[in-house]
């Protein structure tokens, strides 16, 4: 396997400073073995044991000797255990560190893994020539380069397109993006573009009519006969104005993201990739512009769908389910084992979980179970939503089978699901991510902007169940 670098981390057996995680209710027992010098330095430091807070210990010589790091109440939890080790990486002076006292388990990896995440930066647009040198973390024992490589590549991966301005990030962008992460694995890629794609993915091509930037279908495949069958299926709207039913400045500003689904998908594919986990993988994403022309489609208009059910347009700025809609029929015209898709889809979902919980829906309340507790020891968040057949009706329309954008408003992250599933031959095997795939403010680890929310998680529940 060839490994892409991982920075802030070293196997590097030389000289380190040793990097000591003191909890609140340890830190009397810790003090009290240390030497006079050293206690007096810390109660003249005015130092607590918070999580986050440290305090370089100098040598006699000048030098740092050690880093004391508080973990608040405890270093158990996995969520704040990965981002306490973000903030080490992104605070601490550059230089070389170990783990005093290694966990001895899982928290080795996720340390490592947090330590990584704490190293990412977007400069691609910013003149300088700075490099910032970032401290350093030798490896724990139990933990390898292959153990920590992979979800960080994913985690780069996803931020870096997500973070890339609409003007270089559009449906050939993107189709380049696919390409480029194909010829690194392996994989084969086919594009739906043009007449083809108005008579096989009539939804997609809607969508984007209204923009100079060609629709397309994206289709990558990862062979593996005889192996498990997963397909994934990424919301990749490159920017969306809202359509006709266009977005006030403020709700455009960020929409550059809207391709979220579709670069968690691909960040997905390069972390299975570089694991080499042993399933035949198909990934489809719609790529569209929603943009505003005359060609634009309208709210009022009915459009058939590649499975056969026409759907009325209420809303134009609806637009993701609808291209979501024609790549979940064409993934389950093959019945997967597994159909997993992401998509920044609703406001909704930030409003009844916020930024950093995304809700996941599937038609086997065990298997959405099974995903939660993995997301949740990954500290890489989902939360279980129904697909409650009561607001069915919502779906109801006088003009077509469906319509696309249910009035009110009320329980819209469940409605877009339940639209969702009408295009899913086994909802059984099926699971939707509603991500919000940004950072809104900036912190040690979630710089503000892209984030490869459920990347990790899902990995790690695929590993659990289909790994050797």
């Amino acid at each position: 396997m060839n490994l892409p670098s991982v920075p802030g981390l070293c196997e590097d057996p030389g000289e380190a400073i040793a990097l000591h995680l003191v909890a609140e209710r340890d830190y009397a027992g810790w003090i009290a073995g240390q030497s006079p010098q050293t206690q007096r330095w810390l109660q003249c430091s005015a130092f607590r044991p918070e999580s986050g807070r440290w305090v370089l210990l100098p040598g006699s010589d000048g030098r740092p000797a050690a880093v004391l790091a508080g973990t608040g109440k405890g270093a158990t939890d996995p969520q704040a255990l990965l981002w306490l080790a973000a903030a080490l990486a992104d605070r601490l002076p550059p230089g070389r560190h170990v783990l005093a006292q290694e966990f001895g388990d899982a928290r080795d990896r996720l340390f490592a893994t947090g330590w990584a995440m704490g190293g990412y930066r977007f400069s691609r647009y910013r003149n300088t020539k700075d490099v910032p040198r970032l401290a350093q973390l030798k490896l724990p024992s139990t933990v390898r380069l292959t153990d920590v490589a992979p979800a960080s590549a994913a985690c780069t991966l996803a931020r870096d397109l997500i973070n890339t301005p609409p003007n270089d990030m559009g449906p050939a962008e993107l189709e380049d993006a696919a390409r480029e992460l194909a010829s690194r694995h392996g994989g084969v890629v086919e594009v739906v573009s043009g007449t083809r794609l108005a008579a096989e993915f009539p939804l997609v091509a809607a969508v984007g009519q209204g923009s100079p930037r060609a629709p397309r279908l994206i289709e990558l495949r990862f062979a593996r006969p005889h192996a498990a069958r997963i397909a994934l299926v990424g919301k990749g709207v490159c920017f969306d104005t809202g359509g006709l039913d266009i977005k006030p400045a403020a709700g455009m500003l960020l929409m550059k993201k809207d391709m979220g689904g579709a670069a968690c998908v691909l960040a997905l594919t390069e972390q299975l990739r570089l694991l080499d986990l042993p399933v035949d993988l198909r990934v489809l994403i719609p790529a569209v512009e929603n943009s505003v022309d005359g060609n634009a489609f309208r709210p009022g208009d009915v459009w058939r769908s590649r499975k056969g059910l026409s759907v009325e347009i209420t809303n134009t700025d609806a637009e993701g389910r609808l291209v979501l809609a024609d790549a979940l029929h064409a993934a389950s015209e093959e019945q997967p084992d597994l159909l997993i898709d992401f998509a920044t889809l609703t406001g909704a979902a930030r409003v009844a979980l916020g930024p950093e919980l995304p809700p996941v829906y599937g038609g086997d309340a065990a298997m959405v179970a099974e995903l939660v507790q993995a997301a949740m020891a990954e500290a890489d968040p989902l939360w279980p939503m129904p697909l409650w057949d009561g607001y069915e009706d919502e779906l109801s329309s006088r003009m077509a089978d469906l319509n696309n954008s249910p009035a009110g408003g009320m329980a819209g992250s469940v409605t877009a699901a339940l639209f969702l599933r009408r295009f899913v031959s086994q909802p059984q095997n099926w699971l939707h991510l509603d991500v919000y795939g940004w950072n809104g403010k900036d912190r040690p680890g979630r710089p503000a902007g892209g984030e490869a929310h459920g990347v990790r998680a899902v990995c790690a529940w695929l590993r659990r169940r289909y790994g050797s």
